[in-house]
């Protein structure tokens, strides 16, 4: 069976609208489309999966933290804190590193997941409230 991942970001269901509205709706249109297309792809034998991530702390995320802390004359962990804060807290205490998000993506496309398709994953460290 032929795979079709797509990356999207948790900000398809939690935008933020004073920041990154234009990137929220084209992955909030992704995860639709994914979902879409895959009841159409997938009795052909093409299985779609979608993930989306929360915050990940890539090298350029941890730059970005160095400049907010120096820009407000507080330490890394501070600034990480504040950007943490505006999501609305990740529950797991911390962003998500790139190795855990690569995994979660190699675990779905393997013979292992053989059955998943249509379906977005979130992986969030829990910033995503549940209600």
């Amino acid at each position: 069976m032929r795979q079709m991942r797509h990356i999207a970001s948790i900000q398809g269901k939690l935008p933020s609208y004073d920041a990154t509205l234009p990137y929220a709706a084209a992955k909030a249109g992704l995860i639709n489309y994914s979902k879409s297309l895959s009841n159409e792809a997938s009795p052909k034998g093409v299985r779609i999966l979608t993930v989306s991530p929360g915050w990940i702390m890539t090298t350029a995320a941890n730059r970005m933290m160095e400049r907010i802390a120096e820009s407000s004359n507080t330490t890394v962990e501070q600034a990480t804190q504040s950007v943490m804060d505006t999501l609305g807290g990740i529950p797991i205490g911390r962003p998500a590193k790139p190795e855990e998000v690569a995994e979660f993506v190699g675990f779905l496309v393997s013979p292992r997941a053989g059955y998943l398709t249509g379906a977005e994953y979130v992986i969030d460290g829990g910033t995503i409230p549940t209600i």
